[in-house]
C-alpha cells in the first residue's frame, strides 16, 4: 500500500468508532424509556400526587441538564473518552440505585444520577463521532446517535412490556420479592456494563488531541483513518483552527470584543429548544399515560408504545439515507411542518373525543384508529428530520475552539427546555385536556420551520475546519461593525 493512500478498512474503523460512542445514545434513550412503563408502579410505590409524580418523571432532566452543560467543558479539559467512561459509571450506578429506591427522594436522588450521564452522553457521542467521521459520510455516522437512542427506547418499551406481561402488571411482585418496575430499571445494567467495557478499546478524539497539544498522538490516530500525508495536513488545519496556547474553555463561547454570545451559538440555542417544545417527549415519557387517558387499557397502551418504538426505528434509517443526499436543512423544514400537521391532527381528535362521567377522555374506535395514526405519523415525521438532524447540526455547526463550550449552553438548554415540557404536561392534560395541549406543541412546529428558514445554514459535506474558519469570518465583520 502506497503511503499517501488510506489504509484498508479505514472506513469500518471510523463506523466501528462511531458505534461504540453510540452506545451512549442507546443508554440515552433506554434511561429515557424506561419511565414510561413505571409512572402509575411510582406513583403507587411512593403514594406520590400528581405534582410529585410529574417531578419523579422530570427529575431526570434537571440532571440531564446539569450533564450537558458540564460535560462539554469537562470533555475539553479531560478529553472526551474518560468522560464517556465517566457517563457509563454513572448509567450503571443510576439503574441500580433507581429499582432498590424504598422513596421519591432516593428514587429522585438516582434518577438525577442518571440524568447527569444521559445529559453527558447526549452531548458527547455527537461531538465525538462528528470529530472522527470524514466530511462525506459525517452526517451518516453522528446520526447513528439518534439511530441508538431510539433502537434504547424500543428496547425499554418492550422490556417494560415483557416484564409487566410477567408479573400481571408493573405494580405487582416479579423474581426475589421485587416488583416488576424495579426490573424494568435494573434491565439497563446490562447494556450500561458492555458501553463501559467498550470504551476501554476506542482511541481519543484527534481534535481534543491538537486542542490539548497533542499533536503527534492525533496524527496517529487520523493515519488509521486516512493516508499519513492526508493525516499530517488535517492536523495543521485543526491547529489553525484552535487556540494552541490553552485547552478551550466554557467562556469562549462568548466573542472577546464584542462581550455576547456568538451568533451560532444562538442558533444552536434556538434548535434544541424547538425540538423539545414540539412535544416528543411526551409521547415517549408519558405514552402509557396518554393511551390509557384515550381510553386504551395498561397492556394495551405499553403494546402502543412498542408500535411507536418501532417506527421511531425505521424511519431514523431513512434518515441515516437522507440526511447525506438531501441535507440537513431540508429535512428540518420537512420536518417542522410535518409534526405541526400530525400534532394539528392529533389536538383535533382529543378535542372532540367524548367524555366519561368521571370527567376522563375516551375515544370511540375510530378517533383512536386515527389518534394513533397521527401520534406515529408524528413520530416518523421527528424520527426521519428532528429527532437525528438536531444532534447532527449541533454536532458539528460550531467551530473547534469552542465547540465544547457551544455544546454545553447548547445542551443546559435543551434539557431544561425538556424538563419544562415534562413536567407541565400532566399539569396541561389535568386543566386545559390533551386537545389544547396539543395544539401548543403544533404551534411551535410552525415557529420551527420559520426559524429554520431564516436562520439554519446548510453543513452537509463541508469540513469542520472550513466552516470553523469561515464562522470566524462573519464573527470579526460582525466586531468590526460594532466598533
Amino acid at each position: 500500500m502506497n503511503k499517501n493512500t488510506a489504509p484498508e478498512g479505514s472506513t469500518l474503523y471510523v463506523v466501528f468508532l462511531s458505534t461504540i460512542a453510540a452506545i451512549g445514545g442507546f443508554l440515552f434513550g433506554f434511561d429515557s424509556g424506561v419511565i414510561n412503563g413505571t409512572v402509575n408502579a411510582l406513583q403507587q410505590a411512593f403514594d406520590s400526587d400528581a405534582v410529585g409524580t410529574g417531578f419523579n418523571v422530570a427529575s431526570m432532566l434537571l440532571g440531564c441538564a446539569a450533564g450537558a452543560f458540564f460535560a462539554g467543558s469537562l470533555a475539553d479539559k479531560f478529553g472526551r473518552k474518560a468522560m464517556m467512561i465517566a457517563t457509563a459509571i454513572a448509567f450503571i450506578i443510576s439503574a441500580w440505585g433507581s429499582g432498590i429506591s424504598a422513596s421519591s427522594g432516593q428514587f429522585v436522588f438516582f434518577r438525577i444520577l442518571g440524568g447527569l450521564a444521559v445529559g453527558g452522553a447526549s452531548i458527547l457521542a455527537p461531538a465525538y463521532i462528528s470529530e472522527i467521521a470524514p466530511p462525506k459520510i459525517r452526517g451518516r455516522l453522528a446520526s447513528l446517535q439518534q439511530l441508538m437512542i431510539v433502537i434504547g427506547l424500543f428496547a425499554a418499551f418492550m422490556s417494560n412490556y415483557v416484564i409487566a406481561g410477567m408479573a400481571g402488571g408493573a405494580s405487582e411482585t416479579l423474581w426475589g420479592g421485587y416488583g416488576a418496575w424495579q426490573w424494568m430499571f435494573w434491565a439497563e445494567m446490562i447494556p450500561a456494563s458492555i458501553f463501559l467495557i467498550a470504551l476501554l478499546f476506542i482511541p481519543e478524539s484527534p481534535r481534543y488531541l491538537v486542542a490539548a497539544d497533542r499533536s503527534d498522538e492525533a496524527e496517529t490516530i487520523l493515519s488509521k483513518m486516512m493516508s499519513k500525508l492526508k493525516a499530517r495536513e488535517l492536523v495543521e488545519r485543526i491547529m489553525v483552527t484552535v487556540e494552541k496556547k490553552r485547552k478551550p474553555k466554557l467562556s469562549d463561547v462568548i466573542m472577546e470584543k464584542a462581550g455576547k454570545l456568538h451568533p451560532i451559538v444562538w442558533v444552536g440555542i434556538g434548535l434544541a429548544v424547538l425540538q423539545q417544545f414540539t412535544g416528543i417527549n411526551v409521547v415517549f415519557y408519558y405514552g402509557a399515560v396518554l393511551w390509557q387517558a384515550a381510553g386504551f387499557t395498561e397492556a394495551d397502551a405499553l403494546l402502543q408504545n412498542v408500535i411507536s418504538g418501532s417506527v421511531n426505528i425505521v424511519f431514523t434509517f431513512l434518515a441515516i439515507y437522507l440526511i447525506d443526499k438531501l441535507g440537513r436543512k431540508p429535512l428540518l423544514l420537512i420536518g417542522a411542518l410535518g409534526q405541526a400537521v400530525m400534532l394539528a391532527a392529533m389536538a383535533f381528535i382529543f378535542t372532540t373525543g367524548d367524555l366519561t362521567p368521571a370527567g376522563d377522555l375516551q375515544l370511540n374506535q375510530s378517533q383512536g384508529l386515527m389518534a394513533l395514526l397521527a401520534a406515529n405519523g408524528y413520530i416518523a415525521f421527528f424520527a426521519t428530520t428532528w429527532g437525528p438532524v438536531m444532534w447532527v447540526l449541533l454536532g458539528e455547526m460550531f467551530p473547534n475552539r469552542f465547540r465544547g463550550g457551544a455544546l454545553a449552553v447548547c445542551g443546559l438548554i435543551h434539557w431544561l427546555a425538556n424538563f419544562t415540557v415534562t413536567l407541565t404536561f400532566p399539569v396541561l392534560l389535568a386543566t386545559i385536556g390533551l386537545g389544547l395541549a396539543y395544539g401548543i406543541y403544533a404551534g411551535f412546529g410552525v415557529v420551527a420551520f420559520f426559524f429554520v428558514k431564516k436562520l439554519v445554514k446548510e453543513t452537509m459535506g463541508r469540513s469542520l475546519e472550513d466552516m470553523s474558519m469561515e464562522q470566524e469570518k462573519v464573527e470579526e465583520e460582525i466586531t468590526e461593525s460594532k466598533t
